[in-house]
């Protein structure tokens, strides 16, 4: 859409309490200014007052802003205003147009959000209103993301304390990230009390959380005495350790339940809107069919690159998944860094995609040998298996089928 389809353009420039607004036609000249609280009735206002400086043609507004999401951005989209989104460091290249000196408020960046989407609409993107379901995955998937976080952290968190305290518990478990292993240290939080557990509660312990690997005789050797510590440090100790087994448990069935709504989204993805089975291969299956791709990979992959891999732009997934590479050419000097502006939970999930993949296919395996053998570190190997597999994934998206290895080209070394 050219300039002069647009009657106004807004910038807003996003608060936590308020949001500053700047309005401007297509002259540039300043239409209206105003600041709305964080409201649901406010930013209803605020739509009603753009929609009427628009004379009455939502399609008419171009509304910019810092950030894609948030109840502005949908209630602009409700009403059918066209929104676009700009990263905060190109605005604040925009905002030395207005002030070399590095002045910043609030009304100034709602200014310059204006005026840059008149100017340089280009450097914008522009922002649509998604699949609900994209929408519920993507919520989804970062909650697991969160989740997994957090169980980390206690588990490392519990892990410092049986260095401190137990260190021969953690012969059993280095990570402490298991939950027969939470359950043990609920019993027995200090060598004292393992000291009283009887063999059979020890087996039983086991038989309960299917554990094989280790036999009761084995975790009963544990049971001696362990470091020696100054008086009070075990028995502080003692109640931090029983706390951590009371939250670990939770986090992880929350971590369960997420993953199996992942699972559920994404099969609902899958069928027509009448709740059939779709004939033809959908998105969500072809993705699925590539080695090294599970629930958790799957579901990032559609819900941060939902724009690239619909469009199937190989270039757009992956300069958003870090694995494009960045030139900084000048005179005669020309370096190429690793890309740290990208989407980073897609980032991760590419490069746990790729660590998969190399366990799956030799082709991969091949590739990455070759680079470190170039001289590359482990992870810009990753990133050259990763970027092979964006391409295959494009090419299978374009094609409408699922992931084939019989129909790939036979592999030549220097490929």
């Amino acid at each position: 859409m050219m300039t002069e389809s647009y009657r106004i353009f807004v910038g807003i420039d996003w608060g936590a309490d308020a949001h500053q607004v700047w309005v401007t036609d297509a002259a540039g000249t300043a239409v209206g200014e105003q600041t709305v609280d964080h409201t649901g009735t406010a930013i209803a206002a605020l739509v009603d007052w753009i929609v009427g400086l628009a004379e009455g043609d939502a399609r008419a507004a171009a509304v910019a802003l810092e950030t894609p999401r948030g109840p502005i951005v949908d209630a602009c989209l409700a009403r059918g205003c066209q929104v676009f989104a700009i990263n905060p460091k190109q605005l604040d290249r925009f905002r030395d147009r207005f002030s070399v000196a590095g002045a910043k408020d609030d009304a100034r960046d709602a200014e310059v959000l204006s005026s840059a989407v008149r100017t340089d609409r280009r450097a914008f993107r522009h922002v649509t209103a998604e699949d609900p379901l994209t929408v519920q995955v993507r919520e989804y998937s970062r909650q697991d993301t969160e989740l997994g976080e957090d169980l980390r952290r206690l588990a490392n968190r519990l892990r410092d304390h049986l260095l401190r305290t137990w260190p021969e518990l953690l012969r059993l478990v280095p990570a402490a990230d298991e939950p027969w292993f939470w359950a043990l240290l609920k019993r027995a939080p200090t060598p004292v009390e393992g000291r009283r557990m009887r063999p059979a509660q020890v087996r039983q312990l086991l038989r309960a959380h299917r554990i094989r690997r280790i036999t009761a005789e084995a975790l009963l050797t544990v049971r001696a005495p362990s470091v020696s510590l100054a008086p009070g440090v075990r028995e502080g100790v003692r109640v931090r350790i029983l706390d951590l087994v009371d939250e670990l448990p939770v986090l992880a069935r929350q971590r369960r339940a997420a993953e199996r709504r992942l699972a559920t989204t994404l099969e609902a993805m899958t069928q027509g809107p009448d709740g059939e089975s779709v004939r033809e291969h959908t998105d969500v299956t072809i993705l699925q069919s590539l080695p090294g791709i599970g629930t958790r990979i799957a579901a990032t992959m559609l819900a941060e690159a939902a724009d690239a891999l619909r469009d199937r732009d190989y270039h757009a997934l992956r300069l958003l998944a870090g694995a494009a590479p960045v030139t900084k050419r000048s005179g005669k000097s020309c370096v190429v860094i690793m890309r740290y502006a990208c989407n980073h939970h897609l980032q991760t999930a590419l490069y746990h995609w790729a660590r998969g993949r190399l366990q799956r296919d030799p082709r991969s395996r091949a590739h990455y040998a070759q680079l470190r053998r170039a001289g590359h570190g482990n992870a810009r190997a990753l990133r050259g298996v990763a970027d092979r597999m964006l391409t295959v994934l494009i090419a299978a998206l374009k094609t409408h089928m699922p992931y084939d290895a019989t129909r790939r080209r036979p592999w030549a070394a220097g490929a």
